[in-house]
């Protein structure tokens, strides 16, 4: 045997040797990949939350209901309660906003005397529309998919990105 069929040999056994590896590499990363990375880019379902019955929700007259909004993170499932305002018009129809402010995501509230919403953080003013009254809010209060099921109202609860005069979807 020459030196050149040795050379041949070890260049033959190194590249066979670097598939095996590279071979191995792409078994354990795919599922290791899919197992990180994928989950973070996957939407979060949505689902329909029960805040309460229509009949506590007076025409003209906003209620804050209680919505409780589950997070699957992995195999932890954790529950926080959010608020969020109804509002019924004069014909039965109800709209859900959201309760976060449009411009910096301050908790608004609703003043009875003056029949108007209010965010305390820097004076922005709503109608019973939710449309801007006065203050620094960028667009009207973000209103949530809402319908009603067997006396109850249901809610898809989502947040917005605030100072935005868009409504784009977190």
């Amino acid at each position: 045997m020459n030196a050149s069929e040795g050379e041949g040999r070890r260049t033959f056994l190194g590249w066979v040797s670097g598939v095996i590896a590279a071979t191995i590499g792409v078994a354990v990363g795919i599922p290791l990949v899919g197992y990180t990375i994928l989950p973070a880019l996957k939407r979060q379902k949505l689902s329909w939350h029960d805040v309460g019955p229509v009949e506590s929700v007076e025409p003209a007259s906003p209620k804050e209901m209680d919505c409780i909004h589950s997070v699957t993170d992995g195999w932890q499932k954790t529950a926080t309660k959010k608020s969020v305002w109804a509002v019924k018009d004069g014909k039965g129809a109800i709209t859900v906003f959201s309760p976060l402010c449009t411009h910096l995501g301050c908790g608004y509230r609703w003043e009875a005397g003056q029949r108007q919403f209010y965010c305390p953080c820097h004076n922005s003013y709503f109608a019973l529309d939710g449309k801007v009254l006065a203050g620094p809010a960028p667009r009207p209060l973000d209103s949530l998919p809402a319908k009603i099921e067997n006396g109850r109202v249901l809610v898809i609860y989502k947040e917005f990105k605030a100072g935005t005069a868009a409504k784009i979807e977190l």
